[in-house]
């Protein structure tokens, strides 16, 4: 599904009248990603990547989502917004259904939610729970898993981002990750997607207002700890 892409400011009203608001209409493409396809438009190794199923010009992944993992990937034309999804400063929350091996005790999920140190330090508070089974799509290719060893699905949510975060998570409480699927990611989740298909989205993404150029004739004072050239 597609929408249309416009740039035209808003205008707020206000007491002195209607007043231009630095706001423009951002593209913001919310993607299923499927097992084994790269977060990224090209691969020398012929891989599956993006290009094999967005083809939208001049939009960019914000953030990351592993070869291996599946899911929802956001990308966007607009740098600010990308910035603010995709870099750890913000926060931003992920919300994802972890398929892991064994049953966890309340005691193991109690210290993921605390914030468990890994060798890169220690972790954010993360809430996770235990929860049925979801109406997932079935994945290509299947699970392995172990007939003599129980499974168990948890809901797990972080609001930062480092290399293969909850894989390392589940395995420091003794459960490897089986399957890993990203649901959500702040108010945007998979809703309707199929692995594979992308909706796309308009949303109003502040822009920093321009800086107004220097007036003619003045002379800027050189920076603080130079000397200006004579």
């Amino acid at each position: 599904m597609r929408g249309e892409y416009s740039t035209q400011p808003l205008f707020l009203l206000g007491l002195d009248g209607p007043t231009k608001a630095f706001f423009d209409m951002a593209r913001l493409i919310l993607f299923n990603k499927p097992f084994q396809v790269l977060s990224q438009f090209t691969d020398p190794r012929g891989r599956r990547t993006l290009k094999d199923f967005i083809p939208v010009p001049g939009v960019y992944p914000a953030g990351r989502l592993d070869w291996d993992s599946e899911g929802l990937l956001l990308l966007t034309d607009d740098g600010a917004l990308q910035a603010h999804i995709a870099s750890p400063r913000f926060h931003q929350a992920k919300t994802y259904l972890v398929q892991v091996e064994g049953e966890p005790s309340e005691d193991a999920l109690q210290r993921l939610r605390q914030g468990i140190t890994l060798k890169d330090g220690p972790c954010r508070p993360a809430p996770v729970k235990a929860v049925p089974p979801p109406a997932l799509w079935p994945r290509h290719p299947p699970v392995r898993t172990r007939l003599t060893v129980a499974d168990q699905w948890l809901e797990l949510t972080l609001d930062e981002g480092r290399n293969r975060q909850v894989r390392r998570m589940t395995a420091a409480i003794g459960h490897p990750t089986l399957r890993l699927v990203r649901w959500r990611i702040g108010d945007w989740d998979l809703s309707g997607l199929a692995p594979g298909e992308w909706r796309e989205l308009q949303i109003h993404a502040p822009k920093k207002p321009p800086r107004p150029a220097p007036r003619k004739g003045r002379r800027q004072a050189p920076a603080r700890g130079t000397r200006g050239r004579r």
